[in-house]
């Protein structure tokens, strides 16, 4: 009787990079309050920090007051362009200064209370499928509100773990609906947790492709992947990490932080 052979796991060189913009809609400024009596960027760099494979931790940011704050605290701040299009256009640019990189790791400025981890997950998970080039996270869906809310990014993945699509929608959509389906073992529907590894020569790649067709429609730039034919591992977790996006959810966390 054969057997499948094995994964193969290759050691590799990781580096993180927190993307950082003052700028922000819907809670402007927000990297840098302070009502735990630490800026949101230092909570941010300092559970990425926790992991215990990459090499080090920047963050890229377009602002002085935000590079300021980092110097402040100990950490590394890297500047640029002012004009990038998104996040990942700001990691890709400091990729191109690591050579000695193998792994890139993109952690979101709003994301507090991201494990060290999860970090050390992505990795893994890249260095385990070679032939991906992006890996992610994603953890279970067991409340139809979040499962209906379009601010959750839901995934929809293979037997290989493997994504097939990313959608703001209800994937998989249940014909008719049973309150069973959100209790299901194993699980059948799943939010994206919006952390992501790179291969370094992939991510440089990524940068110069044009937006694709879905992820215009769905704003979803994991998609311009996806749509390009390149594979995206997903590793499950159980429980997501918590971006601060509105005056709400910072309330909450300062609350969850100081016990309040």
């Amino acid at each position: 009787m054969a057997y499948p052979a094995p994964k193969l796991r290759v050691r590799s060189t990781s580096y993180i990079v927190i993307p950082a913009r003052l700028a922000s809609t819907r809670l402007p400024g927000k990297l840098l309050l302070r009502q735990t009596g630490k800026s949101l960027i230092r909570h941010t760099y300092e559970a990425a920090s926790q992991a215990t494979r990459p090499t080090g931790v920047c963050v890229a940011t377009d602002h002085d007051d935000i590079a300021k704050e980092v110097r402040c605290f100990g950490g590394q701040a890297e500047m640029t362009n002012a004009e990038a299009a998104s996040g990942t256009d700001r990691v890709a640019e400091v990729a191109e200064r690591l050579d000695d990189v193998d792994i890139i790791v993109n952690v979101q400025g709003d994301e507090p209370e991201l494990s060290g981890e999860s970090i050390d997950r992505v990795i893994t998970l890249l260095e385990e499928d070679p032939q991906a080039v992006m890996s992610t996270l994603a953890t279970p869906i067991r409340s139809r509100e979040q499962l209906e809310d379009p601010a959750c990014v839901k995934v929809v993945f293979d037997d290989h773990g493997r994504a097939l699509y990313f959608s703001r929608s209800v994937i998989p959509h249940p014909r008719q609906w049973d309150d069973e389906l959100l209790v299901a073992d194993p699980p059948h529907f799943y939010q994206h947790v919006g952390l992501y590894a790179y291969r370094r020569e992939f991510l440089l790649q990524l940068a110069d492709m044009p937006p694709s067709e879905l992820e215009k429609i769905e704003r979803l730039e994991q998609l311009r992947v996806l749509e390009a034919g390149y594979p995206i591992t997903v590793g499950v977790v159980d429980e997501p990490t918590v971006g601060i996006d509105t005056p709400e959810d910072y309330r909450a966390f300062v609350a969850r932080y100081t016990g309040g």
